[in-house]
Order: structure tokens, then sequence, then C-alpha cells
């Protein structure tokens, strides 16, 4: 009974250590550091959540802190539009979005090649700086994604004498929030996951 009793008890401060760390855990993987003003911004690929970015960066865009967007395409194709007739690139997509929101086509570059991750995007950024120099950039992503985002171009861009920014898109219907993103799938995907390529990322990165 007296083993009962401790497992049960020890059961109950498991939970509830849970329930105080989790939040943190989600919080701690959001970071911002703005620039009043950046010489371009990188708008990372995200798939299904490109929108919340283009719209985060159009936004910082009318706000006159750069004039020029660089957006980055893993090839991954959005479902079928009856419009185009034709599965878009959701790197397509956010062009269209940010064109949409107000910034002028001529502002917006598609980096060329195909990226694969995060550290494919900081050295396809590199490649792009090399030959057409800049002294500062702002990146863009999602929230749970920035600091990863920001640890990866740091390392990618040491050395090169390149100030970096980074401001995430808000919090919505398609983030969790940090008190209560343990209860779905994709609060699992988006915080959960993140920590396990974090990992991944200081380990072969």
């Amino acid at each position: 009974m007296k083993r009962v009793l401790l497992a049960v008890l020890v059961l109950g401060l498991l939970i509830a250590a849970w329930f105080a760390v989790a939040p943190s855990l989600a919080t701690y993987l959001m970071i911002e550091r703005p620039l009043v003003h950046a010489d371009a911004m990188i708008v990372l690929s995200g798939s299904s959540v490109y929108n919340e970015r283009a719209f985060r960066a159009a936004e910082l865009y009318k706000q006159g802190v750069s004039p020029k967007i660089f957006l980055t395409n893993d090839g991954v194709r959005a479902g079928w539009s009856e419009s185009q007739k034709t599965n878009p690139r959701y790197v397509d997509l956010a062009q269209w979005d940010l064109i949409s929101l107000g910034v002028p086509a001529d502002a917006i570059t598609i980096l060329p090649g195909e990226v694969s991750g995060t550290e494919s995007e900081a050295l396809v950024l590199a490649t792009e700086i090399k030959q057409r120099p800049l002294s500062s950039v702002l990146i863009v992503t999602s929230a749970y994604h920035s600091r990863r985002a920001l640890w990866t171009f740091e390392k990618a861009f040491a050395g090169k004498g390149v100030t970096l920014g980074i401001e995430h898109a808000p919090l919505g219907d398609l983030n969790p929030k940090p008190s209560n993103w343990w209860h779905n799938r994709l609060g699992w995907k988006l915080v959960g996951a993140e920590y396990f390529k974090a990992v991944g990322y200081w380990l072969f990165y």
C-alpha cells in the first residue's frame, strides 16, 4: 500500500512539475531581435505557415524597416489552384501574398535553388550576399522556429560583418499558445519537435 501511495505521490509531483515547466519550454523557443533598419529581410520557407510569415514581412516592409525581401524556395507545392490550373509552389504563394499586401513586386526576390532546411536557407543567403553585399539582414519566421533560426544564421554568418535581426509572426490560430501547447498533436509538432531539431543542429551543424 505504501508503494502505491509513493507512486501516486511521485506521479503527482511529476505532473505538477510538467505543468510548471511546459509553458516555459514553448516561451524559450521564441526570440526577437528587431532592427530599426535592415538592408534586406529574408522570409524563411514554411509551407503551411507561409502566410503568417509573409504577413509579418509585409507589415515590416510598410513600416519602412527594409526595402527588399528575399524568399527561399523549399520546393514544396500546395494543393490544386483552379485559377492557376496548377499546384503552385508555396514560395509563389508567399510572393503573391506579399504583393497583395502592398509590397511591390520588384522589392521581392526569390533566391535561386531549393532549400532543405534552415541551414540551407542560411547558406543560400550567404551565397547571395557574396554577389550583392549587405550589411544587415532581418530574418522573418514563425514564433517557435525563431531561436533555432537565429542561432543557425549567426553560425553561418560568423565573421562576415553582417548584422542579423529576427522578428517572428505573432501566435495565432495555427500556433498553440505556450500555456497549452502539449494538448494537441500540432503543439508537439511545433514545440516538441523543435527541441529534437535543435539537438540535431547542435550536434551536426
